[in-house]
This record gives C-alpha cells, structure tokens and sequence, in this order.
C-alpha cells in the first residue's frame, strides 16, 4: 500500500516543478489539509503601467495558492474554473498574504476561497475556485 505524502510534501513536490511561482516569490507560511498561506513582495516587475500590482499578478498567486490547497490530499487536481473581485490596489513593496481554505469537498470536485490581502490585512481582492481531482497521485510526478 502506497503511504499518503503530507501536505507539506504535497507542497514540496509541486513548488520544485512550479517556476512561475518561484518566479511570483511565493513563500509558504503554513500548510494543512484543504488550506494554505503563502505572502510575497510586490516587485518593480510585477507593476501595470499605472505603478501598481497588475491584476495578472494577484490573480495568478491566488490561482497558485488553489493549486496547493487542493492537492494536499495527494492526488493530482487541477482548476476547473476560477473568479477573482479585484478590492484594491497594492503597490512596490507591499507585502500580499494569500490564504485558500477549502469550504467543500466533494467526491471529485471541491471549491476553495481564497483571499489576498495587504500586510495590515485589508483585503486585496477576492479568489473562488472550483477544482477537479484525477486519478493520478501527486507521487507520480516525482
């Protein structure tokens, strides 16, 4: 019988082969089952041309933050769809806190919030995401 990996492990598997959240800066401050918090720095290439946090940026760390949160089961799941509120804005330096939770789960599907919000903790914007989950074990993409 094949031993279920932690969510940590879960994490570690998936952020070694997740360049683009390496890329984001993403750094994990906890992880447990159905849930994640991460935070990351706003970088000077991270800004739209009105010098604040392009919304590609929020949306994709909050999209990283459903991928971790809903594979720490272990078995592969991918977003089925997404829908992200942007709130406000965030500029060069501010620090962002993104934290999923997972408010159901299903047989196959779960839906995750998650909520991206300032380091004083005003919200940022607001991230609903619906996943699918395969057959596949996160072990098999060691």
């Amino acid at each position: 019988m094949e031993q279920v990996l932690s969510p940590q492990e879960v994490y570690d598997i998936l952020m070694q082969g997740d360049a683009f959240s390496r890329w984001l800066g993403l750094e994990l401050d906890e992880i447990a089952p159905g849930s994640c918090k991460l935070h990351f720095s706003v970088t000077e290439n991270m800004l739209n041309g009105f010098g604040i946090i392009h919304g590609g940026v929020v949306f994709a760390a909050a999209d990283s933050a459903l991928a971790f949160a809903c594979n720490t089961g272990g078995m592969l799941s991918v977003a089925l769809d997404a829908h992200i509120s942007f709130i406000a804005s965030a500029k060069l330096h501010d620090v962002l806190y993104v934290e999923a939770k997972e408010m159901h789960r299903g047989r196959k599907t779960g839906f995750y919030d998650i909520r991206v919000t300032q380091q004083d903790g005003s919200l940022v914007a607001s991230f609903q995401g619906t996943a699918y989950q395969t057959t596949k074990t996160i072990r098999s993409l060691k």
